[in-house]
């Protein structure tokens, strides 16, 4: 499969689930913002867990197809369209060979996942291909997508080769250029994105050393997420939060998710290209479920924080990891239904 990149839009790039072991180097993980969503858009093309998709924020890009194609879409809603049709999110969609994918105005969230079968093929770095802005390594040339650019698919499966025959099959009949089956997961299955969402969050390193009214005013009003946030980290805006008294630390270990609070008092949660450590004082650590809500928070939006223990922070985390994997069961008895088999059970081409 090769897909031409016509414009870039906003901001996208090659991500999966980023590349770890080398944080005593200085390299954080980095990876898609949105773990659900990209998880998710490669189950729906019966890729591996960590495929290469493209992370598009906001303002999406404009792509040709040059050979027949299974994608999935999740995460924001951009207005996506294949020749002037509007593509369904949130399960698999064939795309005959000369489609070309359009995206508008955003809807709702903040990053899309495209998935395409078979991943998108770029070279590994340090065990990932996932683009690092900050050190120009990874995905294509460790830069944005721009105009003109390439993109080829590795081997997709069996499976998803049959479900893109059958769909193609279909939308002949129906002369479109594409085709999506009639199942998808419905809003109940990614209902913990909100439009004013409350981030459950455990205690920091420092939370004792902060006032009883910074606290308060942490756990009982709202933050604003700032217009200068990035992948980077969330910068926020609202009440000044503040030490007891002035205190001096060595630079300790952060991770996506840990909520530092320089001396302004406005705090800044850390995102997926974080840094590996940081000497700010640190107020809380936002529970793992809830970073998927938080990627897809746009500037502007309103945040809440609601204070949870770590044994709680686990359990949900648990939940979630139980909710994916009846996702994908769902998905695979779904996928063998729309596919084609053979007298021995193999998928047929």
């Amino acid at each position: 499969m090769k897909m031409e990149v016509i414009r870039p839009g906003l901001l996208s790039t090659v991500q999966d689930e980023g590349r770890y072991g080398y944080r005593r180097h200085g390299v954080h993980p980095g990876g898609v913002m949105d773990t659900f969503a990209a998880r998710t858009a490669n189950m729906l093309v019966n890729n591996r867990r960590n495929a290469a998709v493209m992370e598009i924020i906001m303002t999406g890009p404009e792509l040709r197809f040059h050979e027949n194609s299974l994608i999935a879409l999740c995460g924001a809603d951009l207005s996506a369209t294949v020749n002037d049709q509007p593509v369904p999110l949130w399960r698999p969609v064939a795309l005959m060979a000369g489609s070309v994918l359009k995206f508008g105005r955003c809807r709702s969230g903040l990053r899309a996942y495209l998935s395409i079968a078979g991943g998108i093929a770029v070279n590994e770095v340090m065990g990932s291909r996932s683009t690092d802005l900050k050190t120009g390594i990874g995905g294509l040339e460790g830069r944005a997508l721009r105009a003109g650019d390439i993109l080829s698919a590795a081997e997709a499966s069996w499976e998803a080769r049959a479900i893109l025959h059958q769909l193609l099959e279909q939308a002949k009949l129906e002369k479109t250029h594409m085709k999506g089956p009639i199942w998808h997961l419905s809003s109940r299955e990614w209902s913990l994105y909100q439009k004013d969402p409350v981030i459950r969050v455990m205690s920091g390193a420092d939370t004792s050393k902060f006032t009883r009214e910074s606290l308060e005013r942490l756990y009982n009003e709202q933050y604003v997420i700032a217009p200068q946030s990035d992948r980077m980290g969330y910068r926020l805006e609202g009440s000044k939060l503040e030490l007891e008294q002035p205190m001096s630390r060595l630079s300790e270990a952060v991770t996506y998710g840990t909520v530092q609070v320089p001396a302004d008092g406005q705090p800044i949660i850390l995102m997926a290209d974080h840094q590996t450590i940081g000497g700010y004082p640190v107020i809380a650590q936002v529970a793992r479920v809830d970073l998927p809500v938080l990627a897809q928070a746009r500037p502007g939006t309103r945040v809440a924080f609601q204070p949870i223990t770590h044994e709680e922070a686990q359990q949900l985390f648990l939940e979630q990891e139980r909710g994916l994997q009846l996702i994908a069961a769902f998905i695979r008895r779904r996928l063998t239904e729309t596919g084609v088999r053979n007298e021995d059970g193999r998928y047929q081409l």
